[in-house]
């Protein structure tokens, strides 16, 4: 029977964090659930944001369960940590993951640090990823070790190590979510509960419904992390204002439309362009954006179009679970949250920086997106595309 420890449960009013609350309880925690009230679309943004149902469904979950239960206002950082960096991102011409960050930011950053001041020893999400201790107290893989004995100045052991946790894929591989992970490092690890990372989706839905949970049948929600079903493009045409330029051809520099703002295309991107196919139903693909006169390049959706696939890449803000990697490793990574995992060799060059030099040249990788790094199933950490 483990020991009572105080865990905080992010109750985000979905099924998935509604069953590891009620692991968490059955395994005799002391479980408390909060619900992050992060946005609530004040601005009237075209779609779904239903933050108020979300509390009602976490509430009915809690009090079924048998547990206390919280909301916590974040809506300020939320704003600052989370919006900013996705508006910003956008408006230079990157493509930021919010997701990735919401979790670095917000879940395990200013959530964390507010259950750290009521009391709580960890907080636990929905995520499907697996936490496990590292072997004999020592690194089992590349990239992750734990916190070593520093000496005091007179050459005296200091405080003891704390143990390491690594970072698995979830067992179900079609749910796995390690990838939203990948900026989390050691010390928030170390705080994380991931409950239902050994369970599939039709077990865990199986699960609620026979504990009678209000969200047993709820669906999963599909938008931008804490904001609900609202389109990315909506979400920017609210806040980023419009900056009108051509749309480009790469292969011979003929201008063949015009585009509101580079900040509603992705690299790799094929529909909503505007510019339509041609003779042979050929369809053009977003391929670059030229900052100097607010281009953007397309190409033909072919795999020798200019810039769209690519075997080197350079990421910066290098993120590890463990230590860092120093030195030239064989690794793999995925490039995006629904990609495989691909063999690739990773370069180190300081200051935070690495050249990734994949195996096979991969499609559209924008800058500001995420890079995660993987031995096997093992999440070693992450970085951003330049």
């Amino acid at each position: 029977m483990p020991s009572r420890e105080k865990i905080l449960v992010a109750l985000s009013g979905g099924v998935d964090s509604s069953v590891a609350a009620l692991l968490l309880k059955q395994q005799g925690y002391d479980v408390t659930g909060a619900y992050m009230k992060n946005w609530i679309n004040e601005d009237n943004i075209i779609g779904d944001c239903p933050w108020q149902q979300d509390i009602v469904d976490a509430r009915a979950v809690a009090e079924r369960i048998g547990i206390d239960f919280h909301v916590v206002n974040l809506m300020q950082d939320y704003r600052e940590r989370v919006v900013a960096y996705l508006l910003d991102g956008y408006a230079r011409g990157l493509t930021p993951n919010p997701d990735v960050m919401c979790n670095r930011e917000v879940k395990f950053g200013v959530f964390l640090a507010w259950a750290r001041d009521h009391g709580f020893s960890a907080v636990a999400t929905g995520h499907y990823a697996q936490r496990i201790e590292g072997r004999d107290g020592r690194p089992a893989r590349p990239g992750v070790a734990f916190d070593s004995a520093p000496a005091d100045g007179d050459g005296r052991a200091g405080r003891p190590s704390l143990p390491c946790f690594e970072l698995l894929e979830g067992a179900d591989k079609n749910k796995d979510q390690s990838y939203f992970l990948a900026l989390l490092n050691q010390e928030q690890i170390r705080a994380a509960r991931f409950p239902i990372g050994h369970l599939a989706k039709p077990e865990l839905r199986r699960i609620a419904r026979e504990a009678g949970l209000a969200t047993a049948d709820k669906k999963d929600s599909q938008g931008i992390c804490f904001i609900g079903e609202v389109k990315m493009q909506d979400f920017l045409r609210t806040y980023v204002p419009d900056s009108p330029g051509p749309i480009v051809r790469a292969s011979d520099g003929v201008e063949l439309g015009r585009h509101r703002g580079l900040h509603f295309y992705t690299l790799g991107q094929r529909r909503g362009i505007g510019v339509p196919s041609n003779t042979d139903h050929e369809n053009y693909v977003v391929v670059g954006k030229r900052a100097s006169d607010r281009a953007l390049l397309v190409a033909f959706d072919h795999p020798d179009a200019p810039g769209l696939f690519q075997r080197e890449v350079r990421v910066h803000n290098l993120s590890w679970t463990g230590l860092p990697i120093s030195h030239s490793t064989a690794l793999e990574g995925r490039v995006r949250y629904r990609d495989p995992r691909v063999p690739l060799e990773f370069i180190p060059e300081g200051g935070g920086t690495a050249l990734i030099r994949f195996h096979s040249p991969q499609r559209a990788l924008a800058s500001g997106q995420i890079l995660a790094l993987y031995d096997g199933e093992r999440l070693l950490g992450g970085g951003i595309y330049l």
